[in-house]
């Protein structure tokens, strides 16, 4: 990518790449895609996220606020993640990152299924005191192991149904009989519909206080395909009708923003699929940003 050297225009890409030895964030790629319920190439998207930060600069405008500031450490790629083996090697990798708890893992995927893997590394035997926030189309309640199982398998490792927010579950998009589990199981839903009348910045911040007064940590899964097909082209499950780029963008920046939060993914993106313009994936990338610009927000 040939692209302008301005030195008074940093690319957020530099700032990943410096590292840090006492990183306030830390990314990881979690390039899971083999157990896909539809083929994928979805591994390939955490370096193509990479590249999309050349394209952004460190300053966040609205908030007066430059991530160059926020110390982060980019801990590349855990190799093969799909599968039982694959997610020991995800824990492995994230238990040698030793993380304490005012640090932010932000997972690049990958397919979905990485939110098991990664949130169960996390919090391990203390799921039961862990919380789960969800931006998705989806339930993903469905049996086995695939990108449609996390929150199913979850449940089974021991997370308790009434600690999990899913906002942006759209219709036609879900079966009676897992809307009927979810109810079951007390998972608190938040339609698409609602959010018609309710402001995202809202709807996330009621749901990460709900979780924060029961919990002793939350992690927050952002399925992309959760937004409007137009803008993200290569989530192959999107639907019309989804949230805005803008919307998921504010998730992000009230995510980052909540030192409640202990990790953070973005799933679903098939990189090979994007708009010639890489919408999807610069999306992505911005998403990146705006948890870090949260994050930094909080020591402001």
């Amino acid at each position: 990518m040939s692209l302008p050297h301005d030195p008074r225009w940093p690319r957020a890409a530099h700032w990943l790449e410096h590292g840090s030895q006492s990183p306030e964030l830390v990314v990881l790629g979690v390039p899971a895609h083999e157990t896909s319920i539809s083929p994928t190439n979805a591994n390939l998207t955490p370096s193509a996220i990479r590249q999309a930060l050349l394209r952004y600069s460190t300053y966040h405008v609205g908030r007066d606020l430059d991530i160059a500031n926020l110390a982060a450490l980019d801990a590349g790629d855990v190799n093969s993640p799909d599968h039982f083996e694959g997610e020991l090697r995800v824990a492995d990798q994230i238990h040698q990152l030793a993380l304490n708890e005012s640090q932010l893992l932000v997972a690049l995927g990958g397919d979905n299924s990485i939110t098991y893997s990664v949130m169960h590394a996390m919090f391990g035997d203390d799921l039961s005191q862990a919380g789960l926030v969800t931006l998705d189309a989806h339930f993903d309640l469905r049996d086995g192991i695939s990108n449609g199982s996390p929150v199913r398998r979850l449940i089974d490792a021991g997370l308790p149904g009434h600690n999990i927010v899913q906002i942006g579950i759209n219709d036609f998009s879900n079966s009676p009989a897992y809307g009927a589990l979810a109810r079951e199981l007390g998972i608190r839903v938040i339609p698409r519909s609602v959010l018609r009348t309710h402001d995202i910045s809202e709807i996330m911040r009621d749901a990460l206080d709900h979780l924060g007064a029961n919990t002793k940590g939350i992690y927050v899964d952002i399925d992309v395909d959760v937004c409007d097909r137009s803008v993200v082209p290569a989530c192959p499950a999107a639907a019309p009708g989804g949230l805005s780029a803008d919307e998921l963008r504010q998730a992000a920046f009230i995510a980052g923003n909540d030192m409640r939060v202990r990790a953070i993914d973005l799933t679903e993106i098939d990189a090979t699929k994007d708009a010639a313009d890489e919408r999807t994936v610069r999306l992505a990338a911005l998403c990146v940003l705006e948890i870090a610009a949260g994050r930094l927000a909080t020591s402001r």
